[in-house]
């Protein structure tokens, strides 16, 4: 029983819950990145092209077709296309994050950059105080 305890108190840590609703919202970050990615830079990026960026490829075995007209053998490509649109989807991604990550970092230096009350002064330093006053007069 002392394992499930253990299990539950590890469970219900503010960090592990922190993780998991950063995770979620992560995988809808990305969801819209890569919505905006593929609806909005992509088109424009092959529009200066002239095609789909996703269909640029290096064409290594082109398909083969059979007498009746069906595929008999797959064309075989690099798409180096879609490596291009996920890098530039990751770049942002990270570029996004660092600068959430700089943000927080900021708000958090001046939380301790806040001046703290200087701590009241030991019975043994008023005394010394009270010596250093008399031994002045």
């Amino acid at each position: 029983m002392g394992m499930m305890k253990e299990f539950k108190e590890f469970a219900m840590k503010g960090n592990l819950i922190d993780l998991a609703v950063g995770f979620v919202m992560g995988a809808a970050f990305t969801k819209v990145t890569t919505a905006f990615i593929n609806g909005m830079v992509m088109p424009l990026v092959g529009m200066i092209q002239g095609k789909d960026f996703n269909d640029w490829k290096i064409v290594l075995k082109e398909a083969q077709f059979g007498p009746d007209g069906k595929e008999t053998a797959a064309q075989v490509a690099i798409k180096y296309g879609s490596f291009i649109t996920v890098t530039i989807e990751f770049v942002i991604v990270a570029f996004v994050m660092f600068m959430l990550i700089k943000a927080i970092n900021k708000m958090k230096k001046k939380e301790i950059e806040a001046p703290a009350t200087p701590p009241e002064p030991t019975a043994q330093e008023k005394l010394l105080m009270e010596i250093r006053d008399a031994l002045k007069k």
